[in-house]
Parts: structure tokens; sequence; C-alpha cells
């Protein structure tokens, strides 16, 4: 279980990092053009600049505080605030008419429920 729930936490950071070099980093114009981006029209700049800077505070929370073993409680508030994040995202995939992504948002929360249940209950570090 521990395994599994290592290898989830890996790949939503490495997703969450994706997501957060690209909101952060990538104008918003270009973000548009991309496939799945359009929703970006919708919302500000800094919003999605914003939404950028948590997908990767996500990635170091989610990993980080686990491996140096300072606070790592945060690592299941991370997934838990993972989960919030992926209904905000569904929510505007779904209204936008995007319902490949939305699923796609479905399985990270779903991962990130499973490392949150898992990190808060029978595998937590302060255990």
């Amino acid at each position: 279980m521990n395994l599994a729930l290592w290898i989830a936490a890996g790949l939503l950071a490495v997703v969450a990092l994706a997501g957060g070099i690209s909101k952060t980093f990538v104008p918003r114009e270009r973000l548009r053009e991309i496939r799945g981006g359009e929703w970006v029209g919708h919302f500000s700049g800094g919003f999605v600049k914003t939404l950028g800077i948590l997908e990767l505070l996500a990635a170091v929370g989610l990993i980080l505080p686990a491996v140096v073993d300072v606070a790592p409680v945060l690592v299941p508030v991370t997934a838990a605030c993972w989960v919030l994040l992926m209904v905000g995202a569904m929510i505007t995939h779904l209204r936008l008419g995007s319902p490949r992504f939305a699923t796609l948002n479905a399985i990270y929360l779903a991962l990130a429920a499973f490392v949150a249940w898992g990190r808060f209950g029978p595998e937590s570090f302060t255990a």
C-alpha cells in the first residue's frame, strides 16, 4: 500500500509540475491555442498564473515533506487540496463542453483522494 501511495503521489506531482509550469510561464494566448486550454480565455491572466503557482506548490507538497521528513502531514493536506482543485477543473471543463478533460480531472481527483485517505489513515507518516 505504501508503494502504491508513493506512486500515486509521484504521478500527481508530475501532473502538477507540468500544469504549473505551463500555467505560470506560458503566455495565456498560447495556452488558449492548445487543445484543452480553451478555458483560459474565460479567466484573467492573473488567475491562470495563480493556479499555476498553486500547482507548482502542490508538486512540491506531494513529495518533499515526506522525503525530508519535515511536516509530512502536508502530503495528505496537499492531496486534499488537489481534490478541491480538481472539482473546480471538472466543473470548468464540463461547462465549456470538454467532458474528456473533465474525465481526466476525475482520474486525478481519485488519485489525490487515495493519497489523502492513505496518508491520513492506514499509511500515515506519523504512525
